[in-house]
């Protein structure tokens, strides 16, 4: 029997791996702990197996999200949503590991973009994903990296989509914000994933750790909370589990922060995503 917290329950950020890591399962626990809404973020291409010669070869990888999904949203009382895309790392991977020029992984990765565009425009994907590395890289590397952020954001202005980031550490992001603006995107649909519970420019999808949403809380601007749990079998405790959610909104409920679950988890997702978490849960 699941537990009704009284509101929509959203993690924004979490991946799930039907073949190798929890799958459903993992939905399962959400769900039973008063989960009730999913964004599903397409697992790094290298760790499902795929490396891709073209932007068409990244196509298992957002299938493998698409298809699960089927079984999530028969689970939950609200729905899940596929965010798909291209994992900055692997930039590094194609020039470290595979020889690629900057230039060649840059192009790789914009077609890689391309192709998860489709699944946005077609219905399939609520979101995109890209950013650039949060390690130290080769300045070409980072230019290249950079490119393909810039590409993410004219994509997701051309198909009025949000759009998730995987970048560095910071409190400050205004820089990608305006790169937004000025392609004809909103920033607060340009969404920092992992980001701390303060953050200026894009909108904050904050890990659930108790102190960084409390300062999140305190702000009252516009947030959303995330696990980013990782589904590998090899790495159990990683990040944070499935459950970490629903708990982080019971304490927030019990601390009497029943707007800050407000924001996060109904008013955000509308603003930045155009998803009505209350109309989409089923009780």
């Amino acid at each position: 029997m699941s537990d009704d917290l009284g509101t929509p329950v959203l993690d924004d950020h979490l991946h799930l791996d039907p073949d190798h890591g929890r799958g459903i399962e993992a939905v399962k626990d959400f769900a039973r702990s008063g989960g009730t809404h999913l964004l599903v973020v397409n697992k790094p291409s290298w760790l499902l197996g795929v490396e891709p010669e073209t932007g068409e070869g990244f196509r298992p990888v957002f299938e493998t999200t698409v298809d699960g999904l089927s079984r999530a949203n028969k689970i939950l009382d609200g729905r899940a949503w596929p965010v798909l895309g291209v994992h900055p790392g692997l930039a590094s991977k194609l020039v470290d590991d595979r020889g690629f020029a900057p230039e060649e992984a840059r192009d790789l990765m914009r077609a890689g973009l391309d192709l998860a565009a489709e699944y946005v425009a077609e219905g399939r994907a609520l979101a995109l994903k890209t950013g650039r590395p949060h390690y130290e890289v080769a300045d070409a590397v980072w230019e290249a990296s950079n490119a393909v952020l810039r590409h993410g954001l004219e994509l997701a202005a051309e198909h009025d989509c949000a759009v998730q980031l995987h970048t560095e550490a910071s409190e400050d992001l205004t820089e990608i914000a305006e790169w937004a603006e000025a392609v004809g995107l909103a920033p607060e649909k340009v969404v920092k994933h992992y980001a701390g519970g303060r953050l200026a420019g894009p909108t904050p999808s904050v890990m659930s750790e108790k102190d960084r949403l409390e300062l999140a809380a305190d702000r009252g601007e516009p947030f959303l909370m995330e696990t980013d749990f990782v589904d590998d079998p090899d790495r159990p405790g990683a990040v944070m589990g499935p459950k970490t959610v629903p708990r982080r909104v019971r304490w927030l409920l019990e601390e009497g922060r029943d707007d800050a679950v407000r924001n996060a988890h109904v008013e955000t997702p509308k603003l930045v995503y155009g998803v009505d978490t209350e109309a989409t849960l089923d009780r």
